[in-house]
Order: structure tokens, then sequence, then C-alpha cells
């Protein structure tokens, strides 16, 4: 009864929005009705007439059959509901790769999942998941599956939708966002593409379901989803559909209705992934950057220098440390880190390169990094990483494994002897413990507490100067 309220609900609020009578009646019903049949016809319009392609019979495929999932498939067969491996997993078994996760669609209902379940005694688990219509059962106690019902998006708001479940399994691939994550694999092999995501997934190409515009107002994370996935499948860096990339132009100012974590999430994971520089080029070109968090005119050619030098030596990207090089000032780290919401260590990694980057470029020596590793900002073993990251950045190969290869030495004296010997408390001893580990890494390291204390009054005579 819950859920039958609940789509009674939702109707009623659809039929609002939608210019119908905001009154649960027969008729409205059966405008319900119409509109999913218009939906439906609509998909079969741009639609394979036939989506059963081929069957799958490879490794990658045979790979996901462990005993519980076999159970599973076992018990819906029992229920007489269907399930199908959905999306990521998809697409990683057509491209010969072993999927990480698998995903599974059904025509039952959540409702009819936990009946089911609780009727097996089969624990569920991470029931925030059923807001969305998945179920996360763990079967024989060893193995989660999450377990999504179909649905149709009948109210989108440019991030979120409201859904209504069907058994259709068309209406479902028609609103996903991308075609090659529009497919489905029966647990027989018979692979169903109805809107020919196998063809674009062999000629590496990235394209919307039907219509892009539209596809992207229902979500505007998709421009995003767009790049990181094309940087997942193409084998070439710029080989865009320009009808594609104009209509993404067009709803660049979507991206500000995003949470900047996100956005993040989905820039980190292009900036890793392949062309991650070229790509955040291109982003940069559809006039993405403002919404995003970054300066009116970025510095798109250090990005690219930067970039450049970074991969000369290290492959695997630190992504804030290229991004820092689209920064003009520290300014701009903490503009980008108030949009996108930094943890602290990217946070302060990315506002210590802006700082540093200037002064330290033309540097060629250890010393004067190995004495920004002893600033008393943080803990020194963070720092030394900081400080790696800005040599990677100058892209300084022989600096770089010099001061990965030095052990950072203890620093003798410690601040409450300094304080007991006068040295003020609060921020200003933290400048006293930098003047003297800058005297203490002149002398080689070598240098006693003792012999540190007797450069103590000049220090504290140095800040009462400046003082003045």
């Amino acid at each position: 009864m819950v859920a039958i309220r609940q789509q009674q609900a939702l109707l009623k609020r659809f039929l609002h929005i939608n210019g119908f009578l905001c009154r649960y009646s027969s008729t409205n019903t059966e405008r319900f009705k119409q509109f999913i049949e218009q939906r439906r016809m609509d998909a079969r319009a741009i639609a394979r007439p036939d989506p059963v392609v081929k069957k799958i019979d490879s490794p990658e495929f045979r790979s996901i059959f462990t005993q519980e999932l076999k159970d599973l498939i076992a018990l819906f067969e029992r229920y007489n509901f269907e399930i199908r491996v959905a999306g990521g997993a998809v697409r990683d078994i057509l491209m010969n790769m072993n999927p990480k996760d698998v995903d599974i669609a059904t025509t039952a209902t959540p409702t009819e999942m936990k009946e089911i379940f609780t009727k097996e005694n089969i624990r569920m688990v991470n029931m925030n998941g059923e807001k969305h219509g998945t179920i996360t059962p763990r079967i024989n106690d060893r193995e989660n599956f999450e377990i999504t019902t179909l649905r149709i998006d009948a109210i989108t708001d440019g991030r979120h939708a409201e859904v209504i479940h069907t058994t259709d399994w068309l209406l479902d691939a028609n609103r996903r966002d991308l075609t090659i994550n529009s497919m489905f694999l029966g647990f027989d092999g018979t692979l169903y593409d109805y809107f020919y995501g196998y063809e674009d997934l062999q000629k590496r190409r990235v394209a919307f379901v039907g219509d892009p515009d539209m596809r992207i107002k229902e979500d505007y994370l998709r421009i995003l989803r767009y790049f990181r996935f094309y940087g997942r499948i193409a084998e070439e860096s710029n080989r865009h559909d320009e009808e594609t990339l104009r209509i993404i132009t067009k709803n660049a100012e979507g991206l500000a209705r995003i949470s900047g974590e996100r956005i993040w999430q989905e820039w980190k994971k292009i900036l890793s992934g392949n062309f991650g520089i070229e790509l955040t080029e291109a982003m940069i070109n559809c006039q993405l950057a403002p919404h995003m968090g970054l300066p009116d005119a970025p510095n798109v050619p250090e990005f690219l220098r930067v970039a450049k030098q970074v991969r000369s030596f290290d492959p695997k990207l630190q992504p804030i440390t290229v991004l820092s090089a689209l920064l003009n000032t520290p300014e701009d780290a903490v503009n980008l880190n108030m949009r996108l919401k930094f943890t602290v260590y990217e946070r302060e990694l990315c506002y210590f390169i802006t700082q540093n980057r200037e002064e330290t470029a033309t540097i060629d020596e250890l010393l004067p990094f190995q004495q920004l590793c002893l600033q008393t900002i943080s803990s020194v073993k963070l720092k030394k990483e900081y400080v790696l990251e800005l040599l990677k950045y100058h892209g300084k190969q022989e600096l770089y494994q010099q001061l990965l290869d030095w052990p950072i030495p203890q620093f003798p004296i410690k601040g409450n002897v300094l304080i007991a010997n006068g040295a003020p408390k609060g921020p200003k001893l933290g400048v006293v413990l930098d003047r003297l580990k800058i005297i203490w890494s002149n002398n080689q390291y070598n240098m006693t507490q003792e012999q540190l204390l007797e450069h103590l009054p000049a220090v504290l005579e140095e800040i009462n100067v400046k003082k003045k």
C-alpha cells in the first residue's frame, strides 16, 4: 500500500507539472498512460528494430558467474522476474575487460524485491538506495549486488529525477545518458542494445541517447560524463562530434546547478584518465570554466606546458598539480576550493603550488627545496609531498629524485625549549622555528640544540626589527 500511495503522489505531481489537472482520476490516469505511450513511441522511432544483437560467451562474461550470482539468478527465475546486467559492466565485457562491479536491472519493483529477500531470509544492506529504486541483497552473506528496478524519469530538474517504475526495457534504456551505457546483457549471454551502443563502442564513439540537448537538460552532470567516457573509450584525443560540442557549449551554464563535489568527482576522473589534459582543454573551449570554479581567463598555455613536463617523467598525474597551472593567483586556488570542495590535502597542495611556483621556477639546486620541506606549516612528511609535486610541476626530474631519496633529518630543538629561552608563543614561534631551520640547513643539518640556541637572540632581534 505504501508503494501505491507513493506512486499516486508522484503521479499527481507529474500531472500538475505537465499541465494536467492536479487530481488523481481515471481521466488523468488515462492521460498519464498516453504520455508513457508517447515516450515509448518516441523511443521506438530511434531504436533498433530488434534489440537482440548477438550472443556473448567470452572469458570476461564467464568471470562474473560467482556462486552467489548463480544463486541470485535462480532466485529471480523462481519468482518469475527478469534480471539483466546493466550499464558499465556490459560495456567492460564488450571491451574484453573484467568488470569491477556488476550492476543489475530488473522488472521487479523495490517492494517486490524486499518481499522476496525477506521471505528467503536474505539480508539487505544500504537501504538508502531504495529511494532510487535500488535494493542491495547480500547473497550467502558473502557478496552484495545492487539491483535496480527499470524506471522512467518522469520529472527532471537538471540534476535529479523523480521516477516511475516500469517493466519495459526499452523505456529504461531510453532514459540513460550515453548509448554505450544503455545496453543490457542477459545471463544467457544475449546482448540487448536498443540505441546502437554496440556499434558506437566498436567505433570508439561517444554519443547521447536520442536528442543530446534533451539528455543534457535532464541532468547537466552528463556534460562531464560525456568527457569522462570519451577518455575511457576513444582512441584519439580530438575526434569529437562538433554538433555534440556545440550543444554542450549551449548548455554550459547548467553546470552551475551541479554541486562542486560532484563536478570535482567527475573532473578528477577525467584528469586521471586517457586524454585528461586534452579533454580539460576541450571543456574550457566549451565555456565550462567559470561554472566549474576556474577564473574567467584560465592559463591554458601554462596548463599545457606543465602537463607535458609532468607526463615526461610521471605518467600518473596528480590531478591537483596540473589543475593548479590553470590558476593565475593563490586567490584563484581559494575560489576554486570554494566551488569544488577539495579535501584538505588537495586544498593545501593547490594553494602551496600557486604560492611557491614563481619563486622556485629558476632554482636548480636541492637546498632551497629541502628548506621548503622544513617549514612549520603542516607535518614535515606532508610538506615534502607538496614539494615533490612542485618539482613535478616544474619538470625538475633530477631534483625530484634527489628530494625523494632524501631522508628528512630530525630538527634538534623543540618549541617549548625556545619559549623557555625567550621565544614568543603563538604564530611568531613558527617564524622563529623557520629562521632557525634555515640556519640549521645552511650548516648541513649538523647543528646541536645548544648551537641553535646561540642564534636565538639574533633571530628574535630580526623579528623585532621587521615588526617596526
